[in-house]
């Protein structure tokens, strides 16, 4: 769907007097298409003193096309000299206060771990202040930390919490350069973890994600590490896969190696069969609210095995509660949480699911911050986050991850049918003024889907360019 109001803001003749007027100027989001899916550029990698996840940085960059600086040490700020020399990594030290308007970042890597004390904060300020201003467009911040509810120093579980709210603020003040601010916690055990989250949050594919926090926890990476094709030899499920974000998830994981069943309502078996067509993928014809859809599913990838399932399939069914009947209500709920909730059980009971396996689930932005007429769509997705949660720790005992997606206003034909002026506010309503694609959601969705994203579990991301509502 074009964002007509993008291409007036930023046209020739027209951007001028939007800049004058102080009116929102969408940047042109640069997504991943083939290739490195890393920025191109410059990157800056940085430390607070005593910080101790710097180790796992460097290697993430290791055989990454980018020219890499780090700050000169300072009281607050961790002296890197040691930790690139002892590398293949070629790096340059740089004074942060004598750069000039020339010196440009594509990513900023900040390691926070060593922040222990509120007075230790300030060399979040020591170290950003100088160089945010030195951000390109498209640009990628990321800062790690410890989670603050494995730590049992009072001090040291208090500033690590506050990052949050920096990351958050940060990404606010960058959005409309097009930039996003990440924060990812590093819970002990899960350092050798840390490349594919850090390499996913640092690359093109991440474009519409801002202000999020990822936690990543111990786990083990089974199989080898293939780049260019992280996938290839599993075969994934999607629910709600013959149009919109579902056909948009097929047609991602496919890309990354991944045989691809799709599956859907009998009344969308031709738009079915042509996308599996084109991925040379299998299909499932079935409602997943019927009695029998957990055994024609199980049928189906027993004789296959199953290593991916995305549960995408869903509706909305829009009324006050006052006006809200029985079948509004008890329709959307089986199709949203309750159906999802027994393929699940029936694929894990039968051991259908293989060990190492990835369960990824779309919730939604009403999830988090509820809706003006959607008491039930927001119920069922809460829910869904809910289930995430819970279910992390029995899943882990089968070295099986489960995340999920909170997509916020993305580009489909869904919302091309809202009215005008409610699609604009739709889209202009978060840091980065613009609308998602469904391939934003896809990316998020096969990141979690890759064996080397092993130590990444129970975390609901939204995709949503930080929308200004909800947390």
């Amino acid at each position: 769907m074009t964002d007509t109001y993008a291409k007036i803001a930023n046209g020739k003749w027209t951007s001028a007097l939007f800049k004058m007027l102080n009116l929102p100027q969408p940047v042109t989001l640069t997504r991943f298409s083939h290739g490195s899916d890393l920025i191109s550029g410059r990157l800056l990698i940085g430390a607070a003193t005593n910080s101790d996840l710097i180790k796992p940085i460097i290697d993430t960059f290791n055989d990454a096309e980018l020219a890499i600086s780090y700050p000169n040490s300072t009281l607050e700020l961790a002296n890197l000299n040691e930790q690139f020399n002892n590398t293949l990594l070629s790096a340059t030290p740089i004074s942060l206060n004598t750069m000039s308007k020339l010196d440009k970042f594509n990513g900023i890597v900040f390691d926070a771990s060593g922040i222990k004390t509120s007075k230790q904060l300030s060399a979040l300020h020591r170290f950003f202040q100088p160089v945010i201003k030195q951000l390109s467009k498209c640009s990628r911040v990321i800062v790690l930390g410890r989670p603050s509810e494995h730590l049992e120093d009072v001090s040291y579980a208090t500033v690590q919490r506050s990052l949050e709210g920096f990351c958050r603020s940060l990404a606010k003040e960058i959005g409309k350069n097009g930039s996003t601010c990440q924060l990812m916690y590093a819970q002990a055990g899960s350092e050798s973890l840390l490349n594919a989250p850090l390499r996913f949050l640092t690359s093109t594919k991440s474009a519409y994600i801002s202000a999020q926090v990822l936690n990543v926890k111990p786990g083990a990476i089974h199989g080898t590490v293939n780049l260019a094709k992280p996938l290839q030899g599993k075969t994934a499920l999607v629910t709600g896969a013959s149009r919109g974000i579902g056909a948009a998830i097929a047609e991602t994981l496919a890309r990354d190696g991944a045989h691809v069943i799709c599956l859907d309502i009998p009344a969308l078996k031709m738009d079915l069969d042509k996308i599996a067509h084109r991925l040379k993928g299998s299909t499932i014809v079935a409602d997943i609210t019927s009695d029998d859809a957990p055994t024609i599913i199980a049928e189906f990838v027993r004789e296959i095995s199953l290593d991916i399932i995305v549960h995408n399939a869903g509706v909305t069914k829009d009324k006050t509660l006052a006006r809200m009947t029985n079948y509004h209500w008890d329709v959307l709920m089986d199709i949203n949480l309750s159906a999802m909730e027994r393929i699940n059980e029936r694929l894990l009971s039968d051991n259908l699911l293989n060990q190492y396996g990835r369960i990824i689930c779309v919730s939604s932005m009403s999830g988090i911050a509820g809706n003006f007429g959607q008491t039930n769509y927001a119920t069922s997705k809460a829910a869904v986050i809910g289930y995430v949660n819970a279910m992390q720790k029995p899943l882990a005992e089968k070295n099986i991850t489960i995340n999920a997606v909170a997509p916020g206003f993305i580009e489909t034909k869904m919302t091309a049918a809202i009215p005008f002026t409610v699609r604009e506010a739709g889209r202009r309503m978060n840091s980065l003024k613009q609308g998602g694609k469904p391939i934003d959601v896809a990316e998020a969705i096969a990141f979690f889907a890759q064996p080397q994203a092993a130590g990444v579990t129970g975390n609901t991301i939204r995709i949503c360019g930080q929308s200004l509502i909800g947390a």
